[in-house]
């Protein structure tokens, strides 16, 4: 069975997808890429590809999925099937970037912890403290370093619509129904883009639905990774 590489969001780890691996580990071989040595996409990406087989399933959710992105455009052939998450296809605005800027700061000026505080509240709809204290964990572990690399990989990203348009392998877009950070547009663009993809859209779920609704999200992967 084609082994799947799992690429988590920006200052997340393997705990992102801890049910999905919980549900996954028997029947796939996992593979989850540590996504801190390089503060642009195009090194993370030639770094994922050096250590994937050469033929593999991609999954990346929101900074995860914009990497899945860079990798197709760079290696398309190696590329068996594509499932993104509550990402973006987009370069980055100069808006996003200026928004950027205190959270950098921040962390440059010693103080992780309120620069994750304040952002982990807008992953999700109503408060989850359960979620945002794990959240919070997987940021400090990962540590100021990743922030500010992972940060200034997302601030130079490029525009990967033509690689999606290019993909014609089975594709899953997916998405919390109340995702503010990536809104429904982006899903909506990203589907448009690859005609046989499936739009699967979880209620009641923000950012990150691999956490939030683990049940549903679980059963869209597994639908994904069955198609022939």
């Amino acid at each position: 069975m084609t082994p799947l590489v799992l690429l988590p969001g920006m200052m997340c780890d393997a705990r992102l997808f801890a049910p999905q691996i919980a549900a996954l580990s028997a029947r796939h071989t996992l593979l989850l890429p540590n996504l801190t040595g390089a503060d642009s996409m195009a090194a993370l990406a030639e770094a994922v590809l050096a250590a994937a087989p050469p033929r593999f399933a991609l999954l990346g959710l929101s900074m995860g999925g914009i990497l899945a992105m860079e990798i197709l455009a760079r290696a398309p052939d190696r590329v068996a099937r594509l499932a993104l998450l509550d990402t973006n296809p987009f370069a980055e605005t100069p808006e996003a970037t200026a928004a950027r800027g205190p959270a950098m700061a921040r962390v440059e000026a010693g103080d992780l912890a309120g620069a994750l505080d304040g952002i982990i509240p807008r992953y999700f709809p109503v408060p989850r403290p359960d979620l945002a204290d794990l959240c919070r964990a997987m940021g400090l572990a990962l540590g100021p370093a990743a922030f500010l690399s992972q940060s200034r990989a997302l601030i130079g990203r490029a525009d990967r619509q033509e690689a999606l348009a290019g993909f014609h392998g089975p594709a899953l877009v997916l998405t919390g129904a109340e995702d503010i950070v990536c809104p429904m547009d982006r899903h909506d663009r990203m589907h448009a883009l690859m005609p046989a993809s499936r739009l699967a859209v979880i209620p009641g779920a923000g950012h990150l639905p691999t956490l939030e609704a683990p049940g549903p999200t679980t059963e869209e992967i597994s639908r994904w990774l069955s198609l022939t």
